[in-house]
């Protein structure tokens, strides 16, 4: 019997694409290929393995009549059509949880960055500033008795309020739900009273079309004059037009940024240029350890449904049946 097929879209390791070979025929799009390679690769193919910015909209899936999974190397979707993906039976996976931790920290690392001017030190030092004895960047603050204000209180969410609270943070949360569950200390709040009790406001929320620019202009102007916005989930979600003026404008201290709008982007871009903003080139999960677990269950996910079993992670369970149940000659 044949072994379905599956378009990869990524760079892989001998050993895992040995892992694939044993699974499933593979055809491996070259690097800068372009669209028209990759829609021939995916004519045929079963499943596909692509990273969480690898653009698949209705147009491609319309090229892949076959298509039964679409693996993500990421926790992230919002780079996937996932209604068109779910009415034509195709299974969305992605890699929750075994990021938890590196993207926490990351977070952990742009508030002490903040609250100690770290950067400005850094650049202060190696121009020779401090040599000189001329005027540093001032006074930094303490991270022990603010207030973290957490949009978004999923499993990034909670990783970042354990770390914060060994700092003696105060933790708030905004999401779907009010209750955190028994033994959380975090205390609920809407949007609005969020933004304004908050020392720090750290986003951990998904990229929808609810959440797509949830804090603009009106949120970031009740912010306390000496908070700072941290962003390690997805650019889109905070107005980043409205974040630039509100940085000009000195409506908050400032912002320490893992992720923007556009990636990656313009040399000009504004925000890079913004005052007393930090800006990391989406490295959230950039560890040894976080990207070898994102890979095994993107691995793992792609090969369990090419061979009708469920998957570890899936986005969209209501197609599931339809796939596992569909044979493709």
């Amino acid at each position: 019997m044949a072994l379905p097929s599956a378009c990869i879209t990524l760079p892989l390791s001998d050993a895992a694409r040995a892992r694939l070979a044993e699974a499933c025929e593979t055809t491996w799009t070259t690097p800068g290929g372009g669209r028209e390679e990759l829609l021939g690769h995916l004519a045929g193919a079963q499943g596909m393995l692509c990273s969480a910015v690898f653009p698949v909209d209705a147009a491609m899936l319309d090229a892949a009549p076959n298509l039964r999974v679409i693996s993500n190397f990421g926790v992230g979707f919002n780079n996937i059509d996932i209604a068109d993906a779910t009415r034509r039976g195709i299974v969305v996976c992605n890699t929750p949880g075994v990021l938890n931790d590196a993207v926490a920290d990351l977070a952990l690392a742009l508030m002490l960055a903040a609250a100690r001017h770290v950067p400005a030190n850094a650049a202060y030092a190696a121009s020779g500033g401090w040599a000189s004895r001329a005027s540093g960047p001032g006074l930094g603050f303490d991270l022990m008795g603010k207030t973290l204000g957490l949009v978004g209180y999923g499993r990034i969410g909670r990783a970042t309020a354990q770390r914060a609270r060994a700092f003696g943070m105060r933790i708030l949360f905004h999401d779907v739900f009010a209750d955190p569950g028994p033994g959380d200390d975090a205390e609920y709040r809407d949007l609005d009273a969020l933004m304004a009790e908050s020392d720090i406001v750290s986003v951990h929320t998904n990229l929808t079309p609810e959440s797509f620019h949830l804090i603009g202009a009106k949120e970031l102007g009740r912010m306390k004059p000496a908070a700072w916005l941290v962003n390690t989930a997805r650019g889109p979600i905070v107005d980043e037009e409205a974040l630039v003026k509100a940085l000009h404008a000195g409506t908050i201290a400032g912002a320490a940024l893992d992720v923007i709008e556009v990636e990656p982007p313009a040399a000009d871009a504004p925000i890079l240029s913004a005052p007393n903003t930090i800006v990391l080139p989406h490295v959230g999960s950039a560890t040894v350890e976080a990207r070898a677990a994102m890979l095994e269950l993107c691995l793992s996910n792609l090969i369990s449904v090419l061979g009708g079993q469920p998957p570890l992670a899936c986005v969209n369970p209501e197609a599931l049946e339809r796939a596992l149940a569909r044979q493709v000659s």
